[in-house]
């Protein structure tokens, strides 16, 4: 049993209610039940219409009181939302016609008048009693708010997400919501008259269960289960000269950062969208620069240190497992015992050249989404990169192939082998033993190794995480895949996939 968890916030006027609702929905996510209680006029209809308008991105959407048609809908963004208004409920059995009961799924539902119907609320919920405090002016409230069950976590996370802006000089900020990425946290930019910032919320969390021999999956590959490699890999970038938001505040027990805002310049243009060669370029040099470098496996972290880990035969395999776990039995191709053996011994021998070469810093994500047009610096200074907490110890292909090879945009073949020449000939520049016959076969295997494994991740997201706007990139997976798989070092591993992998539906 979870300890109820409790705190007050004194909201002077409807801006203070929308920055604590807009704090709140940085926590909260489908399946999160949410009751609002007060006397008429109390302001749950405010607080909610705030939090359906943070959500959706939207300060002007149109966010009536459900009080006469009891339930209203949003299709938002990030997720669906549904609000209700049960003042005019006379019976419990009424909330099945109006579909509270059951609580839809994957569906973040707001509640009013929840006491209409006190036995169908779920014991999982957070309460937030509003009550008018004159005292403090005409327009004010208190917000008592209390999480049940595991709404305790979120509540009490709520309350040190208070207690860390305001130490932090920003609870009275703005905040405008951003788009999440394909983990746990979440993002909003904080507003004040001197400048914008990026509020990062990483919680301790493991992805997945402990079942690859009593690790999490992100245990088992080496995924950052908390902020602290994020602050540490930071800082290293920083040193080595590669633009990585400067850390202004940070909490790392809670796991809140308030970081530098480089601003929504991509380097993709277009719709569809289409790499923009000049940025591409550019990004690419970073990497040949990196990876010409000598660069510590141990980072200073808050007095202590942070050791990168470093990838293994294990982790790898389990990434690349995750297509016959997840993307085969879509496409209805499960395979045998003995067919999942042949899979894994091809793969470990594979492995073995890779993980045997001089390993760098591997970033992991680096592609489109997560590299920012500086356009004020200059040289690979002009190339900001936002994501980097998971990175690993690893041969230095593997991020050329994030790159080139991006997951979510297509890059054209002749672009791809363009760079890849921009790379190499960096890379020689730097080092006379640089050998590009044989980085390319790296490229290739990793390149197969990372496409594999993208085939079972975007699968996963769908079925296991409720999104499934990440299927629409498969076949451009697919694609990258046949590329890599078209060197003559994977010739038996193409046969298999030829034989016992069919593509995705387009």
């Amino acid at each position: 049993m979870i300890a109820p968890a409790t705190f007050s916030v004194a909201l002077h006027n409807e801006t203070a209610t929308a920055q604590l609702m807009a704090d709140l929905a940085l926590l909260v996510g489908p399946g999160d039940v949410i009751t609002l209680t007060g006397d008429l006029g109390a302001g749950k209809t405010a607080a909610a219409r705030a939090m359906i308008r943070y959500l959706a991105g939207d300060e002007e959407l149109e966010v009536p009181s459900p009080t006469f048609t009891l339930v209203q809908g949003y299709e938002l963004p990030a997720f669906a939302v549904m609000h209700a208004d049960l003042y005019r409920v006379e019976d419990e059995s009424e909330l099945e016609e109006i579909g509270l009961s059951p609580l839809p799924e994957a569906t973040l539902v707001l509640i009013e008048w929840p006491e209409r119907a006190p036995s169908a609320m779920p014991a999982d919920r957070i309460d937030i009693a509003l009550t008018h405090r004159p005292a403090l002016g005409s327009n004010a409230r208190a917000a008592d708010i209390a999480g049940c069950g595991k709404g305790a976590t979120t509540v009490a996370r709520l309350k040190a997400l208070r207690e860390f802006l305001d130490a932090s000089g920003y609870i009275d900020a703005g905040r405008k919501r951003m788009a999440g990425d394909a983990s746990t946290r979440s993002y909003a930019r904080l507003i004040r008259d001197d400048g914008v910032v990026i509020l990062m919320n990483s919680p301790q969390r493991p992805d997945g269960a402990a079942i690859y021999n009593g690790k999490s999956y992100s245990a088992a590959v080496h995924l950052a289960e908390n902020i602290k490699p994020f602050v540490a890999i930071d800082e290293g970038l920083r040193a080595a000269g590669i633009s990585a938001p400067a850390i202004h505040h940070v909490d790392l027990d809670h796991g809140f950062l308030i970081s530098e805002d480089f601003g929504g310049e991509g380097v993709i243009e277009g719709d569809p969208p289409r790499p923009i060669t000049e940025r591409y370029e550019a990004a690419t040099d970073v990497l040949a620069v990196l990876h010409g470098k000598t660069l510590p496996e141990t980072l200073p972290l808050d007095g202590q240190t942070h050791a990168i880990p470093a990838w293994d035969t294990d982790a790898l395999l389990i990434e690349i497992g995750l297509m016959p776990e997840w993307y085969l039995p879509d496409r209805n191709a499960p395979l045998s015992q003995a067919k999942r053996a042949e899979f894994f011994a091809m793969w470990r021998e594979l492995l073995k050249k890779p993980l045997a070469a001089p390993r760098t810093w591997i970033i992991r994500d680096y592609h489109s989404p997560n590299l920012i047009w500086l356009a004020e610096r200059t040289g690979m200074a002009r190339v900001g990169v936002i994501d980097f907490q998971d990175t690993v110890l690893g041969p230095h292909s593997y991020d050329v192939v994030s790159l080139l090879q991006d997951a979510r945009v297509d890059v054209p073949e002749a672009l791809e082998l363009t760079l890849l020449s921009r790379y190499i000939k960096a890379r020689r520049v730097d080092d006379a033993n640089f050998d590009p016959a044989d980085f390319a076969e790296l490229y290739a295997i990793m390149s197969a190794q990372r496409n594999t494994r993208l085939l079972g991740t975007f699968a996963r997201l769908n079925r296991r995480d409720g999104k499934p706007h990440y299927l629409r990139h498969q076949p451009r997976i697919w694609t990258y895949l046949q590329r890599s798989l078209a060197h003559p070092a994977l010739e038996h591993l193409r046969d298999w996939y030829l034989a016992n992998v069919p593509p995705p539906q387009s």
